[in-house]
């Protein structure tokens, strides 16, 4: 595991930054959270779940016999990229031996394989793969970020872990909100999540949201347009539900509604 304030690129606790140990500890270090720096810095050593932070150490202690020779992250994964974001991708949870080992949520995984592709496409990434903190994988106007920062079990949070979580995700979209034109949400339980994130930081969220569905644009008054889109799982790339044609015109539609050229 990465001890914080050792220089790993993605990195941004120290070791002073205060630790959440209960639920309660994250409503009030995300809500004194004055910079996404603070926001991801504190969210990056919280140990508020504690199934969550077996699982998580527990891989990076075993490692995958393929990345055996590598060192894991083993801690909460942030969002990352363009601090200005006008277009936020919003995902689940890091995959136990993707995000929970490179540090970087989509990098190290097919997953990402797919959505930096796509990104690179639109204009969006400076490189059509991500797989190191250390590739040098840059991101334009946009930001990467999930509303469960620690690999589940799975791939499945339970309630609890969910709603422990939110307010670093909420605090977040807090934070991104003048700058935030667009809101490309991978999946069901992301849409949820960011509708939730939305109304409890003023946005003008309609009293009874959308159900999800790929390729859904709901643009609000005053605020973004939220996206949705298949997420980019095996599952779904695997069996062509998603297509990166159906990828690559969700994110053409957000660069139109955040004015990204």
């Amino acid at each position: 595991m990465i001890r914080p304030g050792t220089g790993f690129p993605t990195d941004r606790a120290t070791r002073t930054t205060p630790v959440a140990h209960v639920p309660a500890d994250v409503g009030r270090l995300s809500a004194s959270a004055v910079s996404l720096l603070h926001v991801d810095g504190r969210s990056s050593v919280c140990r508020a779940c504690p199934r969550l932070v077996t699982w998580r150490e527990e891989v990076a202690e075993t490692k995958r016999a393929a990345f055996a020779d590598d060192r894991y992250w083993g801690r909460p994964v942030t969002g990352w990229g363009d601090p200005r974001a006008r277009i936020v991708v919003v995902g689940l949870a890091p995959a136990a031996h993707g995000g929970n080992r490179t540090g970087r949520i989509f990098t190290g995984d097919r997953s990402g394989d797919w959505l930096f592709g796509a990104l690179h496409r639109a204009g969006l990434a400076t490189q059509p793969t991500s797989t190191s903190a250390y590739d040098g994988q840059e991101l334009l106007h946009t930001r990467i970020t999930l509303p469960v920062r620690c690999a589940p079990p799975a791939n499945r949070p339970t309630p609890l872990e969910r709603d422990t979580c939110a307010p670093w995700f909420r605090r977040e979209v807090e934070l991104l909100r003048p700058t935030a034109r667009a809101y490309v949400v991978l999946g069901g339980f992301g849409w949820a999540s960011t509708w939730s994130a939305l109304r409890a930081t003023g946005s003008a969220v309609p009293d009874r949201v959308p159900r999800f569905r790929h390729g859904l644009e709901v643009p609000l008054d005053g605020g973004p347009t939220v996206l949705g889109c298949y997420h980019v799982s095996q599952q779904n790339t695997f069996t062509g539900r998603l297509t990166e044609a159906m990828l690559d015109d969700v994110l053409e539609r957000a660069k139109a509604a955040a004015g990204v050229s």
